[in-house]
């Protein structure tokens, strides 16, 4: 994806550093605050889904606390944490309400989408938030997470929403211009790279640690991320937070930061990975108008299509879908366990409150989670 493409783009996940919310660990910084908001408020204007991953809710609550070095201990952190996203969501969501939006928080852990459930479970949510036209407004939640769970940093964090949201564009808002040819705090001829392939082999080199000693991440962090976004096909900026209309600017095409060109679009990468890797765990055999819908129309395979279950499988795992003659169709994720699904096999999704005692997705195969063999 070029530059020019990014006007077409959809969807953007947002990521906006620690060291540029608090001012550099002084507190929030919410002249900047609005600012990057009114830009955000812009691209909804223009349709494009929004995602926010904020960091910032332990700096913010070192700021309150009065505390001037980081804690150590992961109870102080999480104390921090639990004082400062206060802050935060309140900024964000009065910004956000003054151009008509609502903000919407969301706290994640690792074990969120490493958890294949719970995985879908927040995924499903956050494209229902973005359904109604809100902004999910992401953060770490630094208050329960545990050394073994947490992601680690929130570069991290914003690539695996943008794959989690089939973003085409992740933005990493940071203290710096961009991903320099070295540290340009050490050497002074370093040059800013432009656009670089996630493959090159230079970015191992180049990238360096965080020394603001306010966030957990550096610019290998974002290197990273920007290669887990590429997974599913997304390009990334990372581009210099205080640059006035920086988000509208890379939108617009503007040669803003580091642009990171991915090596697969992104829907080749989901309907890959759907593909060959992984495990089919059922069968699910359709009839003839079911398999005609899915060939022709490319449509979500509904309940009342599907004729016969087997297999043994947990919601979110991937199925075979079948002709009468056992013919594969497709494959897909399927949005109910073995048992659910053989009970709404055949009917219609307004039976499935009557047959289940509650009513959830419409659909057995959503078409984003299928792909035709």
């Amino acid at each position: 994806m070029s530059r020019n493409d990014f006007a077409k783009v959809k969807r953007v996940v947002v990521k906006i550093g620690s060291a540029l919310l608090t001012k550099g660990g002084q507190g929030l910084d919410k002249a900047a605050i609005t600012a990057w908001v009114r830009q955000m408020a812009c691209l909804r204007r223009q349709s494009i889904d929004v995602v926010l991953v904020s960091s910032g809710s332990v700096a913010e609550g070192m700021s309150r606390l009065g505390l001037k070095v980081r804690p150590k201990t992961l109870h102080e952190l999480q104390a921090a944490a639990s004082v400062g996203q206060m802050g935060l969501v309140r900024v964000f969501d009065d910004n956000f309400q003054r151009h008509g939006l609502h903000a919407a928080q969301v706290l994640l852990t690792h074990d969120d989408l490493s958890n294949r459930q719970r995985y879908l479970n927040a995924r499903s949510t956050l494209l229902t938030l973005l359904k109604f036209g809100a902004v999910p407004v992401i953060n770490e939640n630094d208050a329960v997470a545990t050394e073994e769970i947490r992601f680690g940093d929130n570069d991290t964090l914003a690539a695996l929403v943008a794959n989690l949201v089939e973003a085409e564009l992740l933005i990493i808002l940071t203290d710096q211009k961009g991903l320099f040819t070295g540290d340009p705090g050490l050497y002074p001829d370093a040059q800013l790279i432009s656009e670089i392939s996630v493959n090159d082999d230079r970015l191992e080199k180049i990238a360096g640690d965080s020394r603001s000693g306010l966030g957990r991440g550096g610019m290998y962090t974002k290197v990273r991320a920007a290669r887990l976004a590429a997974r599913s096909g997304a390009a990334t900026v990372i581009a210099a937070g205080a640059v006035d209309d920086v988000i509208t600017a890379i939108i617009s095409g503007v040669d803003q930061g580091t642009h990171f060109l991915p090596d697969i679009e992104p829907l080749v990468a989901r309907k890959r990975w759907l593909a060959g890797q992984l495990q089919v765990k059922g069968k699910l055999v359709l009839d003839a108008g079911a398999v005609r819908v899915l060939k022709s129309d490319g449509k979500s395979l509904l309940a009342v299509g599907v004729k016969s279950v087997s297999g043994q499988f947990e919601r979110g795992e991937l199925v075979s879908c079948r002709d009468e003659n056992g013919v594969e169709i497709a494959r897909g994720l399927i949005n109910y366990g073995k048992l659910e699904a053989q009970l709404i096999a055949g009917k219609s999704s307004s039976e499935f409150e009557k047959v289940l005692g509650y009513a959830d997705d419409s659909e057995m195969i959503h078409r984003d989670n299928m792909v035709l063999i």
